[in-house]
């Protein structure tokens, strides 16, 4: 690695870069948890989520609260094509370049997009073990959320996940504040715009800045082909290319559906493409590891069963819907997925649940133990009512639950149901807060 684009780097950083506005984020860390932090932290989330910003709130946080000066951090975007060939062995240089500068060792390493440099897990583990630096990484990979990951890590690591904003950071992205009286006051008005937009445009930063509807969706549209090349494509070399965007294109389709992996390759075979139920398998993976789809496996306390049975199919933002151009038809999907996203956003586990009736989420809590079953849909009309019901009164006898919680666009009330149980019906946009 060329000596001097190192010293131009940190020059820039040191000397040029100036940290931008930032709209602080709820997930983030705050600097009195980083005082002191003592494990390898990892920012993980989507591409375009925000995951930078939050590097740049917590340098922020740091320098306001005198913790560190800028001269005590070394920040690093491996994103960056100057680096495209940085190798583990460069560290060294790069340590010897930053005291070459400032006279002194970093005290805090922020590597962006950490996951480009060859084996970076063994290079993060070695500099941990130095006992010199307090480390934050960030990557666009599910894979740094992975068990597996801290193993190798040996316990030294703890994952933060950013998303897209949430309907909340959008209130706050747009300067608007709330408060519970907010809900019974004409202002509620300003909180369903919102929601309204939320639907549709999602929660992509860059996405919010834009004017125009075209201009946003161009936007998403570029997101989607970047995570189909380079962190699909290129990252696993994938060469049948066409069969991967078919997968892609039919996950973005069947958003909030059940998708079979064996009617899929039944559907491939009917016209005679390749594609076995093992190469599906691991492209489905592949798009949960890029962020760009979340998975729900049939409730069952049986992993086979888990296994064997079709998964329901998410989309990370509901942004990636408009490019779909079937909002209007498929508002109740909307709803699911945003339901989909906030469990995921608050790392709680969740399944469906499909007998003879369904319920969209059994969610679990951190034990595992407690459960609760959650319908969606957009409005309880006549045709609507017994249809949800009976799939969460069938969700609550299975499981012995005592609750039950139908989330809509804007209807909030009870409903009757057996003896010794409870149905609150609540708004999605009221939940998400």
């Amino acid at each position: 690695m060329n000596q001097t684009i190192l010293k131009n780097m940190i020059s820039e950083w040191l000397e040029e870069f100036a940290l931008p506005t930032i709209i602080p984020r709820d997930a983030a860390p705050v600097p009195a948890d980083l005082r002191n932090l003592s494990e390898i932290l990892a920012i993980v989330g989507p591409r375009r989520a925000g995951k930078t910003f939050v590097m740049y709130q917590m340098i922020a946080g740091l320098m306001e609260q005198g913790f560190a000066g800028k001269d005590d951090i070394l920040f690093l975007d491996f994103e960056d094509y100057r680096l495209r060939d940085f190798a583990p062995e460069d560290m060294e240089t790069l340590f010897s370049t930053f005291r070459q500068l400032t006279g002194k060792d970093p005290v805090w390493l922020f590597f962006d997009e950490i996951h480009q440099i060859p084996e970076w897990s063994r290079v993060i583990r070695s500099l941990h073990n130095r006992g010199r630096y307090r480390i934050v990484v960030s990557g666009s990979n599910a894979r740094l959320l992975l068990p597996d990951i801290a193993t190798e890590l040996r316990g030294r690591y703890r994952d933060h996940l950013i998303l897209p904003f949430s309907f909340k950071e959008t209130l706050r992205w747009n300067g608007i504040s709330w408060t519970e009286r907010t809900f019974y006051t004409a202002a509620k008005g300003d909180l369903l715009r919102t929601f309204d937009t939320y639907l549709k445009t999602g929660g992509f930063p860059e996405v919010l800045k834009k004017d125009s509807p075209g201009e946003r969706r161009q936007l998403l549209q570029n997101y989607y082909q970047t995570i189909f090349y380079r962190d699909i494509v290129d990252r696993y070399n994938i060469r049948a290319k066409s069969l991967m965007e078919g997968m892609m294109t039919c996950c973005l389709h069947q958003f909030s559906s059940l998708f079979s992996l064996s009617a899929f390759e039944k559907s491939l075979k009917s016209r005679r493409q390749p594609g076995s139920k093992r190469t599906l398998a691991n492209y489905l993976a592949y798009l949960q590891e890029a962020f760009f789809v979340l998975c729900a496996d049939k409730f069952s306390y049986s992993p086979r069963q888990r296994v064997m049975n079709p998964k329901k199919i998410f989309l990370m933002d509901p942004g990636f819907i408009a490019l779909t151009d079937d909002f209007s038809e498929n508002k109740g999907r909307i709803l699911e997925n945003v339901v989909a996203i906030e469990l995921y956003r608050r790392r709680q586990t969740f399944n469906y649940y499909k007998n003879r009736r369904e319920c969209d989420f059994i969610v679990r809590d951190a034990e595992g133990v407690n459960l609760q079953a959650i319908q969606v849909c957009w409005t309880l009309t006549t045709g609507s009512r017994v249809r949800e019901l009976q799939g969460l009164l069938a969700a609550m006898e299975k499981f012995s639950l005592s609750e039950g919680l139908i989330l809509t666009y804007d209807e909030e009330k009870s409903l009757p149901a057996a003896p010794g149980r409870h149905i609150a019906v609540m708004p999605v946009w009221k939940w998400l807060l």
